[in-house]
């Protein structure tokens, strides 16, 4: 009788968990294992992209389920053409899924219409890419107010905000530069400045570090470690960079269309630390 009553009771038990972990999107393969005082960021489930390329259909991500919680610095990394920067496009409601569902904080912002969808990207994801698509005919402090005037703001309001965060990244003195006047690492800088001015909740970044030397690369890197410890950004990273990449939160890997968490030693099977 005992024996049975701890069989039952094991089983109970077995049941209660399932149960409690499936609550909270442990069903998820790739669920985190920090949950203390994180919220859902981003919610990924069954995630599929196909193009058609002359009749022939290719299906970059199929089936990928992941979660992302709010405060981490997560990495995205695999193999070139493996699907990263589409699936970043994706996360940041450029591209839409060919299938499947991302929710943004609990919200599938893919049945919106177009100007809600539009008015909330502005609002709560900021970008950064490899290549910075600044302005070149404006000025540093010019390309950082321009979300702040697509949000609305008027222009004394977006001069303020752009040189708030021009200042904490130490680009004070480069206000009036225009992107041609500047180097590399500030242009990058710059391009971070006007993902963050509207305080974003989410920053997606595609290779920050991937046109920098090493030491250059290193600064941004910081910034955006800097960045996401001041205001609590979640931000998502694809990158090719192992030093970078070994320092995240967490990584998740593509391969075949979906996604794997890695362990820092996992990184470099997954093209890390090569050109991808």
């Amino acid at each position: 009788m005992e024996s049975l009553f701890l069989l039952n009771f094991i089983l109970y038990m077995a049941g209660v968990q399932k149960a409690l972990l499936e609550s909270v999107g442990a069903k998820d393969p790739l669920f985190p294992r920090r949950l203390s005082g994180k919220t859902l960021v981003l919610e990924i489930d069954g995630l599929r992209k196909t193009f058609t390329n002359n009749g022939l259909k290719v299906e970059v991500l199929k089936d990928l389920k992941c979660s992302i919680y709010s405060g981490e610095i997560v990495g995205v990394v695999g193999a070139s053409g493996v699907g990263k920067t589409t699936f970043l496009h994706m996360l940041g409601t450029l591209d839409c899924p060919t299938g499947g569902k991302i929710f943004h904080f609990g919200e599938d912002v893919f049945s919106w219409n177009d100007t809600k969808l539009s008015k909330f990207r502005n609002k709560e994801l900021g970008f950064v890419f490899q290549f910075h698509h600044l302005l070149p005919e404006f000025s540093a402090l010019e390309n950082v107010m321009m979300p702040c005037f697509v949000a609305g703001e008027s222009r004394p309001k977006a001069r303020e905000m752009a040189k708030d965060i021009l200042a904490e990244i130490g680009l004070e003195k480069r206000f009036d530069h225009r992107v041609g006047q500047l180097s590399g690492g500030e242009q990058q800088r710059v391009a971070l400045a006007r993902a963050m001015v509207r305080k974003p909740r989410l920053l997606l970044a595609d290779e920050p570090t991937g046109n920098l030397d090493e030491r250059t690369g290193e600064k941004a890197a910081e910034l955006i470690f800097t960045l996401n410890r001041r205001y609590g950004t979640t931000v998502v990273v694809v990158t090719h960079n192992l030093a970078l990449a070994s320092s995240m939160d967490r990584c998740i890997g593509l391969a075949e269309g979906r996604a794997v968490e890695l362990n820092a030693s996992e990184l470099k099977g997954f093209g890390v630390g090569r050109i991808s």
